[in-house]
């Protein structure tokens, strides 16, 4: 029988279709950016944290810096990427108005991945990305921070990676996800395979 680590995902890419079926009317096209890394992410971070919690108090159960904004070195979109738990993100009565009271505005809904939605906020630049307390999707994300945190090579390699797609000339994030999503694959393999808490065995691409 295969080992499967927890947090493994199957390589499937959204197409544009399905892209296009989770934007909802506020999403607007933006051209997507690699820049150095700034020094400054981590206090920009700080101060969507504040604002989260300041608008949605013991609502907001977590909130945390993902993303290459939150990886030391790393080249990134000049985009901070915070995770926000929620008891169920899906009841978006329940915090969005609040969110959107502070300056957050509503861009994505996905009902079919773990409920997740985002919002964007512009001072500082900042993807809210909201998921239910338990969800998959947020242990995945701090794996894949911590990694490259701990090893500068994939760091490195995942920047030369980023700023090669990025010469594409992408304008929905989405779609640039999914230009990187065989590197990202591929060293979630990696990550997994590492772990010494869960058995992984291959899992090649389909």
């Amino acid at each position: 029988m295969t080992a499967t680590h927890p947090l493994w995902r199957p390589f499937d890419p959204p197409d544009e279709e399905a892209i296009a079926a989770v934007r909802l009317p506020s999403w607007q096209p933006e051209q997507i950016t690699v820049v150095d890394p700034d020094p400054a992410w981590p206090a920009e971070f700080e101060r969507v944290r504040a604002m989260v919690e300041e608008a949605l108090g013991d609502d907001a159960l977590d909130v945390v810096h993902v993303g290459s904004t939150s990886v030391p070195g790393l080249a990134a979109k000049d985009v901070i990427d915070a995770e926000l738990t929620v008891a169920d993100s899906a009841d978006e009565d329940a915090y969005v108005p609040r969110l959107e009271a502070a300056g957050f505005q509503l861009r994505i809904r996905e009902p079919d991945w773990e409920e997740h939605r985002l919002l964007r906020h512009h001072d500082p630049r900042t993807n809210l990305h909201v998921f239910s307390a338990g969800a998959v999707e947020p242990q995945r994300t701090t794996a894949f921070r911590d990694w490259l945190r701990a090893h500068p090579d994939d760091r490195d390699a995942y920047a030369a990676h980023k700023r090669q797609v990025a010469t594409q000339g992408f304008t929905d994030g989405m779609l640039y996800n999914n230009a990187k999503a065989a590197f990202v694959y591929d060293l979630y393999e990696k990550i997994f395979a590492a772990d010494p808490r869960h058995p992984h065995d291959p899992h090649p691409r389909g």
